[in-house]
């Protein structure tokens, strides 16, 4: 069984976020890129979470209902078919990179995962919602982190 992976043409695992993808510039989600998904997959779902956050975890992006046939999202998603959560910022879909200055660059941690049955999630869910609907229902998982720093 092929793995599943996940990447961006925009960044390299580990690698730095560019500018444009960040609060300030706006907030357009970063273009990705997956395959290996399992075919007893019936959906994706999506998290990028900060882990280096001053308060803890920081939630910038969530989407559920992701079509298992999709090989990846282009910049600024919106895909009727997706349903996109709430982040941590408060805003439905992406919110970009926003570390507070001076700090050491920060992680966003991209996590693809691939679900059954789905996760009956609609948009305007939370990260507690997304935690609840993932139990129980991941067959694999992949990852890809960028750094940012301000």
């Amino acid at each position: 069984m092929e793995q599943m992976t996940l990447g961006s043409p925009e960044f390299a695992d580990d690698g730095p976020i560019p500018a444009a993808h960040s609060r300030r510039a706006g907030d357009a989600s970063p273009a990705l890129r997956w395959s290996g998904v399992p075919a007893a997959a019936v959906e994706l779902a999506l998290t990028c979470e900060d882990p280096d956050a001053p308060g803890g975890t920081f939630v910038h992006w969530m989407l559920a209902g992701i079509p298992r046939d999709l090989d990846g999202l282009a910049t600024r998603v919106e895909d009727p078919r997706i349903a996109r959560g709430r982040n941590d910022f408060g805003d439905l879909g992406y919110g970009g990179p926003h570390p507070p200055p001076g700090d050491a660059p920060h992680r966003y941690v991209f996590t693809l995962y691939a679900l059954r049955p789905p996760s009956g999630l609609t948009s305007g869910f939370t990260s507690a919602d997304m935690r609840a609907a993932l139990k129980g229902k991941v067959l694999a998982t992949a990852t890809l982190t960028g750094t940012y720093a301000r």
